[in-house]
């Protein structure tokens, strides 16, 4: 009898502790630790900023043609060749043209011979005119025969500098100092200038100085002005950032898939030289910079304390703290505020204490707010939380702007950081 009392005993303290085990691994609630995530106001650049995509371009492009047709009888430069103003750069076969100069030499030989007798015959048939020896129409012909040979004498001249000059340009010359960016002939080509110039080479002026063009959008271009500091990067080198400063805002616009950018040209310094014509910039224009001011995280606007911070922290509000209120009136304490340039945040003293504070707002850039009164250097300003159980040794940011999941599981998030208006 004993024996099964005591079996009965075992059993009954046995099934005790493993509803004691069971209530204490799955059913009791774990308890939660908040941390707080906290930030000082700091001073310093608070910027605006948009952003387009371009293309990088040297600053003076010279197209070099000719204005004679023929065969490229010879090329001293190439690719990348380093140019002086002046210097050859290429030959076309002169022989066509200087066969028609010396033709109209000897034309021109000609007209001034004939010149020459109707000088000698004007003078003789003007003396004959004077004694009555020939009639007037004589000496009208002899006279327009000498002018028809001065003019065509004039005539000649002229169609001989003609030939010479183009004799002349045969020789293809650089108008400029720079680098020789694209060749487009090559010896034994024939070049044809009928209608248009054909473009022998492409040289830049000074790769040592580039310019971007920057397609803005209609939204942005508003805000863009001339003088407005820029940065941008390249593909090639996506660790380094470059400097430029907006020069020019083009009024005509462009139109791609019924989007409307305007060309915006930025100057830029390659002292470098790393920057090469054609490539793609990703591009940063400052529309408006504040220096050594002071700024905040966007995302303390946004915090507001929940149920659960109102358990573990003394929050300093009437309603508060399980005091009875009035409905509505706790919504209305922890909501933010809706005046133009006006914010709400929460800071935390040393004794732990919330206390909510309005403050003046400035320059927001989404990221950033500047904070024109309201705060000091050394407030604690709240961001978010993480709520922690007791048995994780870390946890999950509270997002301010996140949905919170419902239900159970170590992380528990049930409220602080929500988004709430500003």
């Amino acid at each position: 009898m004993k024996t099964k009392n005591k079996k009965w005993l075992y059993w009954v303290v046995g099934g005790i502790i493993v509803i004691g085990a069971v209530w204490f691994f799955f059913i009791r609630e774990k308890e939660i630790k908040i941390q707080l995530e906290t930030v000082k106001p700091e001073m310093g650049e608070i910027s605006k900023s948009i952003t387009a995509t371009g293309t990088i371009q040297p600053v003076d492009t010279v197209a070099v043609g000719t204005q004679v047709s023929g065969i490229i009888k010879s090329i001293y430069v190439d690719f990348n060749s380093t140019v002086k103003k002046g210097q050859l750069l290429a030959t076309l076969d002169p022989d066509l043209l200087k066969f028609q100069s010396e033709q109209y030499q000897a034309n021109l030989q000609n007209a001034k011979s004939n010149l020459a007798y109707n000088e000698i015959n004007i003078n003789r048939q003007s003396q004959l005119y004077k004694v009555g020896a020939i009639s007037k129409a004589d000496f009208d012909n002899a006279n327009n025969q000498y002018k028809m040979a001065k003019a065509q004498v004039g005539t000649v001249t002229a169609q001989l500098s003609t030939a010479n000059k183009n004799l002349s340009l045969t020789n293809i010359y650089s108008p400029i100092d720079g680098t020789v960016l694209n060749r487009n002939v090559s010896e034994g080509q024939t070049v044809a200038s009928s209608f248009s110039t054909p473009t022998l080479f492409s040289i830049a002026k000074d790769l040592t100085k580039m310019r971007v063009r920057a397609s803005v959008d209609e939204a942005d271009i508003g805000n863009v002005k001339v003088g407005q500091k820029s940065t941008f990067t390249v593909d090639a080198f996506p660790d380094e950032t470059f400097t430029g400063e907006v020069a020019e805002v083009r009024l005509h616009p462009t139109v791609s898939s019924n989007v409307v950018n305007y060309t915006t040209i930025i100057n830029a310094d390659n002292s470098s030289l790393k920057l090469k014509p054609g490539m793609t910039a990703n591009i940063t224009i400052y529309t408006e910079v504040l220096e050594n001011v002071m700024k905040i995280p966007a995302a303390a606007t946004s915090f507001r304390p929940d149920s659960l911070i109102v358990q573990k922290y003394k929050v300093n509000s009437p309603f508060a703290n399980g005091k009875k209120h009035e409905k509505g009136q706790w919504k209305k304490q922890n909501k933010g505020t809706d005046k133009k340039n006006e914010a709400a945040v929460w800071v935390i003293a040393k004794d732990s204490t919330l206390s909510r504070k309005k403050i003046k707002t400035g320059l927001d850039n989404d990221t950033e707010i500047q904070v024109i009164s309201g705060l000091n250097k050394n407030d604690n300003i709240i961001t978010g939380y993480k709520a922690l159980s007791k048995k994780t040794s870390g946890g999950q940011a509270k997002s301010p702007f996140m949905p919170q999941r419902r239900g159970g599981g170590n992380n528990k998030n049930s409220g602080g950081g929500g988004g709430g208006p500003r």
